[in-house]
């Protein structure tokens, strides 16, 4: 079991980048929060589980085929049950999904109980480009589209660059807010191990703690029209000092549009 678990995260290890994605990338990103890690070492674990039932299953079928083959056994056997063995192939198997419901039932738990947080915010899915606003920082609020593919610098991800980021700080217990402003969306952030829908008319919550300070991406992940490949997440996580320099920086931006007079409140 430890081999093929060394295994699987070498493989994982070499199939991600810094940014957590590589190109034709098989298995998860690189986890970035404790509930990620858990979900990884579950799925490792049942990845662990499955394989052994499989070959074992396979092993009885080989067995079954060449020890029962007509040429050995001419005569039919009119055996019609095994006590011990139905005993054995009725409780093994509970065995096995006991052991694979307790972690589970923990991660379940730990995904959907909310800690103590840090700060709060509140992610908005439109048709189709992300919203996110800041409720304890003055409403601090933008919106987020993807690149297009003519505005792509080098090093840009096709599809997963953004022109806003979702910046946050790292190790800090972050309380996220969920709607929708038009039809059903997901807000999903593979390597943080979130995946939240968000419903219109309805606020659904979770949470999440980053590790250290990157770029993390995510893409929406509820069918909602034909933009739907084309609303990505990106989330900027930074140590406490320098989030909250960018918090300052954007409440002086937000004053200084709110001090420039439009056409509509201009007096003539």
């Amino acid at each position: 079991m430890r081999i093929l678990s060394f295994i699987t995260a070498i493989f994982i290890t070499f199939a991600s980048s810094a940014n957590g994605i590589s190109d034709w990338q098989l298995g998860f990103q690189t986890p970035a929060s404790d509930v990620m890690r858990n979900v990884y070492d579950l799925h490792n674990f049942v990845l662990i589980m499955m394989t052994a039932i499989t070959i074992f299953v396979l092993f009885l079928i080989f067995y079954v085929v060449f020890r029962f083959r007509r040429k050995v056994n001419p005569v039919a056997s009119k055996t019609t049950h095994n006590t011990f063995i139905e005993i054995l192939w009725t409780g093994i198997p509970v065995i096995i999904l006991i052991f694979m419901a307790i972690p589970s039932f923990k991660l379940v738990y730990q995904q959907d109980i909310i800690p103590e947080t840090d700060m709060t915010i509140k992610v908005i899915g439109h048709q189709w480009y992300w919203e996110y606003q800041y409720p304890e920082h003055d409403d601090i609020s933008f919106e987020s589209y993807m690149t297009p593919d003519d505005e792509l610098e080098p090093g840009d991800i096709r599809l997963l660059t953004v022109d806003n980021h979702l910046v946050l700080p790292a190790n800090k217990n972050i309380h996220v807010l969920v709607t929708a402003g038009d039809v059903l969306h997901s807000f999903a952030m593979p390597s943080l191990g979130v995946k939240k829908d968000a419903v219109p008319g309805r606020l659904n919550e979770t949470w999440f703690n980053i590790d250290e300070p990157g770029i993390y991406r995510g893409q929406c992940s509820e069918l909602c029209g034909t933009g739907h490949g084309y609303m990505p997440i990106v989330i900027e996580a930074l140590n406490e000092k320098d989030f909250n320099n960018w918090i300052i920086e954007q409440k002086s931006k937000l004053a200084l549009a709110n001090e420039i007079p439009t056409k509509e409140n201009t007096i003539e």
